[in-house]
């Protein structure tokens, strides 16, 4: 194990408020990067997907660097741009 994740599994034990908000955060991080590795799978810059789906590169940027709050419409967009669909899973 890391020394990072030694750390986040200690403070995660130790601070519930930082798991709680850990856990959030690294899924709304997880999508961000999702979207990034697929864009670049597909050989895509952000300009390119970004003229794609129809808006500019700082959208595309901010959806992988902070893709707080996206809207469903917004990841069809952009998989549909990549040829890909979205799944989702309630668990």
């Amino acid at each position: 194990m890391s020394d990072l994740k030694k750390y986040i599994s200690k403070r995660k034990k130790a601070d519930r408020e930082f798991a709680a908000g850990f856990e959030e955060g690294y899924h709304k991080f997880k999508i961000g990067v999702v979207l990034r590795e697929a864009r670049k799978a597909a050989g895509l810059t952000q300009e390119e997907l970004a003229r794609r789906i129809r808006t500019k590169k700082t959208a595309v940027s901010r959806i992988e660097n902070h893709s707080r709050d996206i809207r469903l419409s917004t990841l069809e967009k952009v998989a549909s741009a990549l040829g890909k669909r979205i799944q989702i899973k309630i668990l």
